[in-house]
């Protein structure tokens, strides 16, 4: 039994933060952000959005766009980071705000691998013949972790979700193989120090700063473009593909640098790697899906895919994924009320 992607679903924030205004509050420019990272604007969530309500935007989108029953789902992975609280999984309040009843949530949290990391466990459940209808979302409100005084790391982040409907099939299309690493040696190069059971939430860390984001960036990017490149290969290799087999390169947008750097490593020419880091930036657990929905109508049947992520942990991985047979979508004029009623939920 193969574990089918059968459906794409997506969800942004109308709230664009643009490097013009970034630029008007701390020392650097729109230019030197669009040189340095790839990155034009970034979607930021406003108080009231938690990460519950980005990933069911992104699972009520695909559901009103395709013919998906929610009451057949069986699963719920939601990858994330910046859980809605520290007590209580997200994914609880996503099945209940996107009508999930039949199905069991759960929170997984690889940082920017987080949704690789789901979508391989959701593949060992369909694969394991127990179940057939598992939902994988990836969301992250980075924009509550990230420190608009920082500098090098205020430019990096947005807010949004992705998810995708895996389903068993008898057919050869689907997740053919995944491989994933962690080192936890590289912790503290990235990560947000406070507000765990290491260093609660206090005065101190407040005063501190250190519920924010804190990040090694030189020492993270030679880690991530070695990473990168390492885990494709050897992905490529074990399913005994060479990069002329592949058709395209989904990789996590952290930096536009750090994928060009993997795409030159990997012999595999810009036009077959898809980038939308210059809308979004870096939306952590969310840059893998969001790039399938905003690419989806591009993957034919048969064609093969290459995902590779890397992110704090540290953790990375690379997934061969043979793009199968997409459920039917409603009709255009349901399709567009959807998309008004998702959005206007908000």
């Amino acid at each position: 039994m193969n574990a089918v992607i059968t459906a794409v679903g997506g969800y942004v924030p109308p709230l664009i933060l643009d490097n013009k205004k970034i630029s008007k509050t701390v020392d650097t420019s729109e230019q030197w952000i669009e040189k340095r990272t790839g990155i034009k604007e970034r979607r930021i969530a406003d108080d009231d959005t938690a990460v519950s309500d980005l990933a069911s935007g992104a699972i009520n989108n695909l559901i009103e766009n395709y013919e998906v029953d929610p009451y057949e789902i069986e699963v719920l992975i939601l990858a994330t980071a910046t859980p809605d609280h520290m007590l209580a999984p997200a994914a609880s309040l996503v099945c209940e705000k996107s009508n999930l009843q039949n199905a069991f949530g759960l929170d997984i949290n690889a940082a920017c691998s987080g949704f690789l990391y789901a979508l391989e466990l959701a593949g060992c459940l369909i694969e394991s013949g127990r179940y057939k209808k598992v939902m994988v979302a990836g969301a992250d409100k980075m924009s509550s972790l990230v420190d608009y005084e920082d500098r090098s790391t205020c430019i990096l982040f947005g807010d949004g979700a992705g998810a995708v409907l895996l389903e068993a099939s008898e057919s050869d299309f689907g997740l053919l193989k995944s491989i994933l690493h962690t080192d936890g040696s590289g912790t503290s190069s990235l990560l947000v120090p406070a507000g765990g059971s290491k260093i609660p939430a206090g005065m101190q860390s407040l005063l501190h700063r250190d519920h924010y984001i804190k990040q090694d960036g030189a020492y993270v990017f030679k880690k991530a473009v070695a990473a990168m490149s390492s885990v494709s290969g050897e992905v490529l290799t074990s399913c005994g593909f060479s990069t002329d087999d592949i058709d395209w390169v989904i990789p996590h947008q952290a930096n536009l640098r750090i994928i060009e750097a993997v795409g030159s490593n990997l012999n595999i020419d810009k036009s077959r790697i898809k980038i939308n880091i210059e809308k979004y930036g870096n939306t952590t657990s969310a840059t893998i899906p969001l790039c399938l929905w905003d690419f989806k109508d591009d993957f034919k049947t048969g064609e093969n895919l290459l995902v590779t992520t890397f992110g704090a942990g540290f953790s990375w991985g690379a997934a061969c994924i043979k793009w199968g047979v997409m459920r039917d979508k409603k009709n255009a004029d349901t399709a567009i009320k959807s998309q008004k009623e998702v959005v206007s939920i908000y």
